[in-house]
């Protein structure tokens, strides 16, 4: 049962103290990121970092501590990862703040407004048109509403409510306004339960970054362990002693674990996130930076993208008899006995007086219905599209209509009728037409054409007239906007794919259209990002690969959108778009510089298997490798701006550089074993010391390739870290446990090596190019 509550007063602050006190307060919308327990938990909880560790303790056995450098560097790379997480977290967690919702709540016979888990049981809650209810609610007061309980039922067919129906957490008013009160807060509510209930949940649209490096590591965590066992096992079987078998074998397994790539990913996306907070744009889950940026159809509704939203009533037009001065009040309070608050309602309340006039019914309006009603002591009325008040619109009306839709105005009409049924308007009287002017956007033109030049192509989608929109399109520079089409005058079945493929304009649109197109697009092969703020945009928003909102919409288009827009600034989207470039193309570049040492290590180890020696490297001699020519490099160069066009094509991109260095790599230490430690009698030290010389100068030559295009911040990255190289190897060969270089014999031996690496790894993948890349199909 539900406390009485003065639909006038609301709750008294002993009243509200008493609820909270109880336990009967709501909870907080849910945090867009992760705690920072979940971020250490996920960051350190890894099965490579427990691999890490159980080499580690192997490493210990033998005494050979320096051997355990590699923990070291692990322990700082997961470092800065989570140091960079959090200080993401707390910038998106100060714009999830600005653009949270807000709920207007009676108490005290004043309305106050608050987020969602300042409501309490019994609150009495002012709800209209896009509001998303947070709690469960009884309808007290209404005119008349419909409301979309899609979330809840998967059906998106809006459903009429009266006073005394119950209202349930996530659903959405279609139409009309209300005073609602809450039955049930927390935990209790409908859409709480319904979470607890669903133990698994499944992410939909992830990023396909992430997918492609989780199925390597996959494929390396089955390989890793077999192969170690093995490797060691050959290794005591051909007599080396158990400290050489274990840092052989530990030094292979550190090569084949790709340290930081995924870690890399995850915090590329997150300073991302963190960089578009700072812009003003909240991203709701990461890999939608990365969906935005594969995007090549952009659709666009007119209000607040193409146009400012800022409308203004510019003229009436009284028609069948009528005047002006007849139809200004009529207007002025209609428009308030129906109680619309959108961009076309406010326009004409701020211009037309109020009579104070009163309704016995009300019909509010609907994005399906596109008109809006009320019955008063004078008759029945409604205002809207004209088209889908009239069964017909006559001739010179329509002519009309057309001329001042081709000089950019919204043109309404209103009318009074027999009837007034959402299906039924009797016979209908068009008395006038209102004419709404909208604004372009200042920066519309030069937005719209970035897009363009990045091969993004624009629609507009639209519930107006297609002729006042594609004028506004053309305005604004859009492409195509002369092929227009009304979707009112279409009729079932409508082809959407030959739709999608001629026009770029589509007016007087239903939100089940606007789905249907979307949709379309999607089967073409194309990723579809869409824009909208209201409610008729929300089955669009949730089909889409990428959902964007404006702050100033609906709440519940924001709830559902990938990007909220906090400033209601469009301009904003090309950071969106320039910062998922870069995370892409970044990891594509760096992601070859982790892969190389997993390759050679792979594949060294399989063939040391059946050899006599030691495996080429101990764990501490990999350190300057991966630490110089993969480590620190990588991490710069994944925040370096990079907005080229997404190619799709990931693997290719990182095995045209990995799969050569890792051939120049495994042949130079087979010519060093075989002919150094074979012919010229080299020993294990001197061998494994020109491994890591030829090892290293094979990775710089990969890392120029990934750096490029060159500047003066990437040469200098390339030169600081040879540097570093040069000097581990050449002053500091104790602490790697490397034979000096400085012996003229050994220098006759690498010196001509050196020489070879850039133009031998040149024609390796010259003939990778031409006999293998060019065959293969990538995705």
């Amino acid at each position: 049962m539900v406390a009485q509550t003065n639909t006038q007063v609301g709750l008294t602050a002993a009243e509200v103290q008493a609820r909270i006190q109880a336990g009967q307060q709501n909870e907080p919308a849910p945090a867009l990121t992760r705690s920072v327990k979940q971020i250490f938990r996920d960051n350190l909880l890894t099965w490579f970092n427990l691999i890490n560790l159980i080499l580690g303790g192997l490493v210990f056995i033998t005494g050979s501590y320096k051997n355990l450098l590699f923990l070291g560097v692990a322990i700082v790379s997961t470092g800065i990862g989570i140091f960079q997480e959090i200080r993401s977290k707390r910038q998106v967690d100060k714009m999830s703040l600005l653009s949270e919702a807000t709920y207007r709540v009676k108490r005290d016979g004043q309305v106050a407004t608050m987020h969602q888990d300042g409501i309490v049981q019994d609150d009495l809650l002012l709800v209209s048109r896009g509001d998303q209810l947070p709690v469960d609610a009884v309808i007290l007061e209404t005119a008349g509403i419909e409301v979309d309980e899609s979330q809840i039922t998967g059906e998106a067919t809006a459903i009429a409510k009266a006073n005394g129906d119950a209202l349930v957490s996530g659903s959405f008013l279609v139409s009309g306004q209300a005073v609602v009160q809450v039955t049930a807060v927390g935990h209790k509510s409908f859409i709480s339960q319904l979470s607890s209930e669903a133990s698994t949940a499944t992410a939909t649209n992830s990023s396909q970054l992430l997918k492609t490096i989780n199925r390597i590591i996959k494929v390396l965590t089955i390989v890793i362990l077999p192969l170690g066992a093995i490797l060691m096992i050959s290794r005591l079987m051909g007599h080396s002693n158990l400290n050489q078998a274990i840092l052989g074998t530990v030094a292979a397994m550190v090569g084949m674990i790709p340290e930081g790539l995924v870690l890399l990913t995850s915090v590329s996306l997150a300073v991302s996130a963190m960089n578009l907070a700072r812009k003003r744009v909240l991203v709701r889950e990461l890999p939608s930076i990365e969906r935005l940026a594969r995007v090549d159809v952009l659709c666009l509704d007119k209000t607040g993208t193409i146009t400012s939203g800022q409308l203004k009533l510019t003229q009436i037009v009284p028609l069948n008899g009528t005047s002006v001065e007849q139809l200004r009040p009529l207007l002025g309070g209609l428009v308030r006995v129906i109680g619309d608050d959108n961009e076309t309602a406010q326009a004409l309340k701020n211009a037309l007086p109020d009579p104070g006039w009163t309704a016995t019914r009300v019909m509010p309006f609907s994005s399906a219905r596109k008109w809006s009603g009320a019955v008063l002591p004078q008759g029945n009325f409604v205002m809207g599209a004209p088209e889908f008040m009239l069964k017909r619109v006559p001739a010179d009306v329509a002519k009309q209509m057309t001329t001042y839709a081709q000089s950019g105005y919204r043109v309404l009409g209103v009318a009074q009728t027999t009837q007034l049924e959402a299906d039924d308007l009797g016979e209908v009287t068009l008395m006038g037409l209102v004419l709404i002017e909208d604004e372009l956007r200042p920066n519309a033109q030069t937005t719209f054409q970035y897009f363009k030049n990045q091969d993004v192509a624009l629609k507009v989608i639209s519930g107006d007239n297609p002729v006042t929109v594609a004028n506004i399109a053309q305005r604004a520079g859009i492409d195509g906007s002369e092929r227009l089409v009304d979707m009112s005058q279409l009729a079932a079945p409508i082809d959407y794919d030959e739709l999608v493929a001629t026009y770029t304009v589509f007016g007087r649109v239903t939100p089940t259209q606007k789905k249907q197109l979307v949709i379309a697009w999607q089967r073409a092969g194309h990723t579809v990002a869409m824009t909208g703020d209201g409610v008729n945009d929300i089955l669009a928003l949730r089909q889409a690969d990428c959902g964007i909102a404006m702050a100033g919409g609906s709440e519940a288009a924001k709830s559902i959108a990938d990007f909220v827009l906090v400033n209601a600034n469009f301009d904003a989207m090309l950071s969106v778009l320039n910062e998922g470039r870069r995370v892409i193309n970044n990891i594509e570049r760096v992601a070859s510089l982790y892969l190389i040492k997993t390759m050679y290590s792979v594949v060294l180890s399989l063939i040391f298997i059946f050899m006599a020696s030691g495996y080429p490297f101990q764990p501490i001699q990999l350190t300057p490798i991966s630490t110089l020519t993969v480590g620190i490099p990588s991490f710069f160069l994944a925040l370096e701006p990079n907005y080229q066009r997404i190619t799709g094509q990931f693997m290719k991109q990182v095995m045209v550089i990995a799969l050569p260095a890792a051939i120049c790599v495994v042949t130079y230490i087979m010519l060093i074993f075989g002919v150094g430690g074979g012919e010229l009698g080299l020993s294990y030290a001197q061998t494994s010391t020109l491994s890591v010389l030829l090892t290293g100068a094979v990775c710089f030559v990969a890392l120029l390739m990934v750096a490029r295009p060159l500047n003066r911040l990437k040469i200098g990255l390339v030169v600081a870290m040879a540097v570093c190289f040069a000097v581990a190897v050449l002053f500091m060969g104790k602490l790697f446990s490397l034979v000096s270089l400085f012996d003229w014999q050994l220098a006759l031996y690498y010196l001509p090596l050196l020489v070879t690496v850039y133009p031998f790894f040149y024609l390796v993948q010259e003939l990778l190019g031409k006999r293998v890349f060019a065959k293969i199909k990538w995705r």
